[in-house]
């Protein structure tokens, strides 16, 4: 039995990066005093996130646009250390475009890239759209990366499980709803939402689910928190609620997923040749 300690982080991040680095440092060294080895840092930690997600808003320049391959990214791989971090932030794409990325970086340096695919609102106006989900080796497992909206659609983590992830990692800046909005982020109907992604994802792959968001308030978005870890049975082993913190859990990866789907393998019972809608060729 080989028990992973893994955590995702619930946090405010804003555009001063000295001020992200600092929050960052802080939350790995709490996730290394528990003995975590796989942590979760929000959506757009590095650099903060967009003030409004309305087409017409007046928006300020947006986050910093970082190389992948640069300074700040190495920083935070040394912050990471021994540790497997996976953080968001604003990309500069060698094409001169703008994306909204995590990456997963150890001491060693970057270990794999992710370009947000699904933009939601006017998300459009400020980031390029990625074209792939990929899952890659880490010292943690093998794992598959997503962002915020890109959890909406089963095909994302399906993509990521059938390339082998035993773990899916979703950092979001996921806020509350925009119309008729709640006094207590607890009842909000988005909430129930990020929620209900989290588990069905872990639940109709069977695999480990590690979910990152940002809290409390950013322009005009005010951020759920509710960061997780679920289980392949999609049952929530730890969670911060709507608050700022470290869900932390323990779990033998393997384990967990040999015992998921050990009589009912969602992914080995797939009928793909079915699926196709009618008419339309089998791809």
């Amino acid at each position: 039995m080989s028990t992973l300690r893994m955590a995702a982080v619930a946090a405010a991040f804003g555009r001063d990066l000295e001020e992200d680095f600092r929050i960052a440092g802080r939350l790995i060294g709490e996730a290394r005093e528990e003995g975590v080895r796989l942590l979760a840092l929000p959506e757009a930690c590095l650099g903060g996130y967009l003030l409004s997600l309305d087409d017409d808003a007046a928006l300020d320049e947006g986050p910093p646009a970082l190389a992948c391959d640069g300074p700040e990214i190495r920083r935070l791989a040394a912050l990471a250390g021994e540790m497997t971090v996976v953080a968001g932030y604003c990309e500069a794409g060698a094409d001169g475009r703008r994306y909204n990325s995590a990456v997963c970086v150890t001491g060693d340096g970057v270990l794999g890239n992710h370009r947000k695919v699904h933009q939601p609102l006017g998300e459009d106006a400020s980031y390029a759209s990625g074209d792939r989900f990929h899952a890659f080796d880490t010292p943690a497992g093998r794992i598959g990366m997503m962002i915020c909206y890109d959890k909406a659609f089963p095909e994302s983590a399906r993509a990521l499980a059938l390339d082998g992830a035993q773990i899916g990692v979703c950092v979001s800046a996921w806020p509350g709803a925009r119309t008729n909005a709640t006094a207590h982020l607890e009842e909000d109907r988005w909430k129930r939402r990020f929620d209900l992604f989290d588990r069905a994802r872990a639940l109709e792959n069977q695999i480990v689910w590690l979910s990152a968001n940002q809290s409390g308030t950013f322009g005009s978005l005010r951020f759920v928190g509710s960061a997780k870890i679920v289980d392949p049975g999609g049952e929530i082993l730890a969670d911060t609620g709507v608050t700022a913190g470290l869900a932390v859990a323990g779990i033998d990866v393997a384990a967990a997923l040999e015992t998921a789907r050990r009589s009912m393998g969602h992914l080995r019972d797939r009928r793909p040749d079915t699926y196709a809608p009618a008419g339309a060729a089998t791809a």
